[in-house]
């Protein structure tokens, strides 16, 4: 609150110049000259933490490249291009070729993040030479005078030059709730955030100096979004590499030293038996459909800060909404002034017009009075209380100029009025239009920050505001209704008025409405109010966060939405917070998403994006991991069985791509409405074990079938061949399951992917460059019985699976 001398002359344009201090960082309420500013700058005095939206070009590099995988396979490798044809050393390139694809994508995703970021960076505003100027965060040098505004984000440490009422919260780095009241002198801590008043403080410490850098180089955000799909993933790699370590052992052991064969040929067949049991494409999959999907959302201006953030969303299943500037746009008209009792219009007019000017970062609601009214009395102001979503007003103390001092509040009607109060009856009537009402009362309150400073006022005008609706905002909640995902409107407006807005824009139980101060405090009831309940009014910041934690505890996944301060806690608390690109610096820098065009229609692209990333990479682990189980299994019978592998590593390539790496690019970039399902290994190892047993078991006993049919100098060709029709036949047929349902083009993958096959055991070249050969006719015949036997029991399997662990 601020206190002003009634003799003081006041001088807006040059306000009062702290003391300064001693130092370098000695500064003046006017701020540094561009003298200062360029020896600091050459002192090395500059905010230089690095704040990126992505990884490094060569983080990008090292994370694609220098993989355990890509390791084992560039061995194999090296050691194939001596000791077999070129034919044989084919996986290598592929993987040459998805690790440059993964590259290529993931700087495309950084070029769009990294573009975005720019736009939506936060400009801090900096008095330089005596002017105001907004300049980026890492432009700021030790010793700027920096401007704070509601909303804004303190970007380096500092002290307290000038402060209006400033009420800093500083919850995000010390845990404590309640705002603190900042005076001259007091220290300033990045990475807290201004929730009323204003003022400037002095930087004191910059760059990695700083306090929010020396906990996290992203200043205000110190937990990441929790990915199942990432951790799922590397999870399955920690069981892969266990299991095929002492497989790819015993496999070099039997090919090596108990068969007495050709070297090369036994190096080739070994290879050729631990290769597949990799699955590179896996992570090169899910690396580039997440940067796709940041590609595609970029193009639609919206900023994804954590990439994981984008499986999270599609996981939500309740969304809380605030109503200001989410389902209403950022401004207000005033449609009309009730004056009460007798008071007379023309006075109110006054009043509201002084109000307005008292108030140098008036809220929406006060702006659209001070744009309504214009301060034409000029009264002297003696204090302010700015607006906070604790108190639900603000309020101000005039000298009209005659020697009258008169003390005003406008705010809530039902926080300023007793309850049972006459006025209120019309307040709820204008309330249930979705109008949002506030009331101007006249107080005899000496302090205006005291608690009983509403206690006796007299209600002198009822001001009533219009809101804007965004007019995509009733299709969006429409879309979420019908993905099952349960929206709850949390605003800290009167519940019939969020109610009645909610309404027009047809959101479901929007005529039940709670008032937040009659909800209970214990954490099980409040979420079973939440539960039976979908509009919330007169919400405080912290019971905001509250009921964030409330949804939680009942294991729902929850995102929320907002652009004001009094978001802020909740955001950071939700499993996703998403913020409006207009919104405050710190709604933006606790979200993980941010609508830099400010549209609510976005977040259903968001949602679509992350079910697509989400559904289509547990289709082809699916696929890569059958690979790797057929695989292990069937060097495992290999060794056991004490004979040749069957394959070279040109035949597994020819399967690999056919069956797995070119459908699985083309399925993993698929649209996919299917919402997200929890426990992704669980989900993939369940379907992939059995498949991969299914398919080693009937390729293997092809291949000792075939052993037993065909003699002579041909016969290692022919059985290997039968075998690589079983095992393509196999893996078709887990394709086609995964394709489901069908569509013209999954269809058409499908056969084209049979096609290619078939060619290349029609063609003479390629039946000689990939050693594919069916001799006769009972054999191959026999391979595709077996395989149709297979392709019947994984059909049962699939379903049994279905059935006993439905997803």
């Amino acid at each position: 609150m601020t206190h002003i001398d009634a003799g003081a002359e006041l001088d807006p344009v040059h306000p009062v110049k702290p003391p300064a201090a001693e130092g370098p960082v000695a500064g003046r309420a006017g701020g540094l000259t561009a003298a200062e500013v360029a020896e600091r700058i050459a002192r090395g005095e500059v905010n230089d933490v690095p704040v990126r939206s992505s990884r490094s070009t060569a983080e990008i590099v090292r994370a694609n490249v220098f993989t355990r995988f890509n390791a084992i396979i560039g061995v194999l490798w090296i050691i194939m291009l001596f000791v077999a044809p070129i034919q044989d050393s084919l996986f290598g390139f592929v993987i040459l070729a998805n690790t440059g694809i993964g590259i290529i994508q993931e700087l495309r995703a950084k070029k769009t993040l990294d573009g975005l970021a720019v736009i939506g960076e936060a400009k801090p505003t900096v008095r330089r030479d005596g002017v105001p100027a907004a300049i980026s965060t890492s432009e700021i040098v030790l010793g700027d005078v920096i401007e704070l505004g509601p909303g804004d984000k303190v970007v380096v440490d500092g002290e307290v030059a000038e402060a209006d009422n400033l009420e800093v919260d500083e919850s995000l780095l010390t845990g404590e709730a309640d705002p603190v009241l900042k005076k001259p002198g007091d220290v300033m801590m990045s990475g807290s955030f201004v929730v009323a008043g204003g003022g400037a403080f002095t930087a004191t410490k910059v760059g990695r100096e700083a306090y929010a850098a020396q906990l996290a180089e992203e200043a205000s955000r110190f937990t990441l979004v929790h990915s199942e799909l990432r951790s799922g993933i590397s999870t399955i790699l920690k069981y892969v590499t266990w299991m095929m370590v002492p497989t790819a052992l015993g496999l070099i052991l039997s090919q090596l030293v108990v068969k007495d064969n050709d070297f090369k040929n036994s190096v080739a067949r070994t290879v050729g038996g631990i290769v597949p049991m990799i699955p590179e494409g896996l992570v090169l999959l899910t690396s580039v459909a997440f940067a796709i999907g940041v590609i595609r959302l970029g193009r639609k201006q919206c900023l994804v800060q954590e990439l994981p953030a984008i499986e999270g969303l599609a996981r939500v299943d309740v969304v809380c909404l605030d109503k200001t500037g989410t389902l209403t746009e950022g401004g207000m008209d005033v449609t009309e002034l009730r004056p009460l009792g007798d008071a007379d219009e023309a006075y109110v007019r006054r009043v509201l017009g002084a109000l307005g000017e008292s108030d140098p970062r008036p809220n929406a609601s006060l702006q659209a009075i001070k744009d309504a009214y214009p301060d034409e009395a000029q009264w002297r102001v003696l204090e302010s209380l700015p607006f906070s979503s604790a108190r639900k007003y603000s309020g101000a103390s005039f000298s009209d100029g005659t020697g009258e001092n008169s003390t005003w509040l406008l705010g809530a009607p039902d926080v300023l009025l007793p309850s049972g109060d006459p006025a209120l009856g019309e307040i709820d009537e204008l309330n249930a239009q979705g109008l949002r009402v506030l009331l101007l009362a006249r107080t005899a309150g000496s302090e205006l920050d005291a608690t009983d400073v509403a206690a006796g006022a007299t209600a002198t005008a009822l001001v009533v505001l219009e809101q804007r609706l965004r007019p995509d905002a009733g299709e969006t909640l429409a879309y979420f209704a019908d993905q099952d995902v349960a929206a709850k409107v949390i605003s800290g407006d009167n519940a019939v008025s969020v109610g009645a807005v909610a309404g027009k824009l047809g959101l479901a139980g929007a005529e039940n409405t709670v008032d937040a101060r009659q909800l209970p405090t214990d954490r099980a009831e409040m979420a079973k109010v939440l539960d039976e309940n979908a509009v919330f009014g007169r919400v405080t910041p912290q019971q905001k966060r509250d009921m964030v934690a409330a949804l939680q505890s009942q294991g729902h996944t929850v995102a929320m939405t907002g652009d004001g301060v009094n978001d802020v806690l909740a955001l950071k608390d939700a499993d996703i917070g998403v913020s409006m690109g207009s919104g405050s610096e710190a709604t933006r820098a606790v979200a993980q998403i941010v609508l830099l065009n400010n549209s609510f229609a976005t977040l259903p692209s968001v949602v679509a994006e992350g079910r697509r990333v989400i559904g289509n990479i547990t289709r082809v682990a699916t696929l890569f991991l059958t690979k790797t189980v057929y695989s292990v299994l069937l060097a495992i019978l290999v060794v056991c069985s004490q004979v040749e592998y069957p394959f070279l590593p040109r035949h597994l390539t020819l399967l690999s791509t056919l069956t797995i790496g070119v459908p699985a690019f083309f399925l993993a970039l698929a649209p996919n409405k299917e919402r997200a399902k929890p426990h992704f290994v669980r989900r993939v190892m369940r379907y992939a074990i059995p498949s991969g047993v299914i398919a080693a078991t009937a390729t293997f006993s092809t291949y000792l079938l075939a052993r037993t049919h065909y003699s002579g100098s041909e016969a290692l060709q022919a059985e290997t061949s039968a075998a690589t029709l079983t095992l393509f036949l196999v893996s078709m047929w887990v394709l086609a399951i995964i394709a489901r349902p069908y569509t013209w083009w999954r269809v058409g993958l499908v056969a084209a992917m049979g096609t290619g096959f078939l060619i290349v055991l029609v063609v003479p070249w390629l039946q000689e460059f990939f050693a594919l050969r069916l001799v006769g006719t009972t054999m191959p015949w026999a391979a595709v019985g077996i395989a149709v036997a297979a392709a019947a029991l994984l059909e049962g399997a699939w379903r049994w699976v279905g059935r006993k662990w439905p997803a």
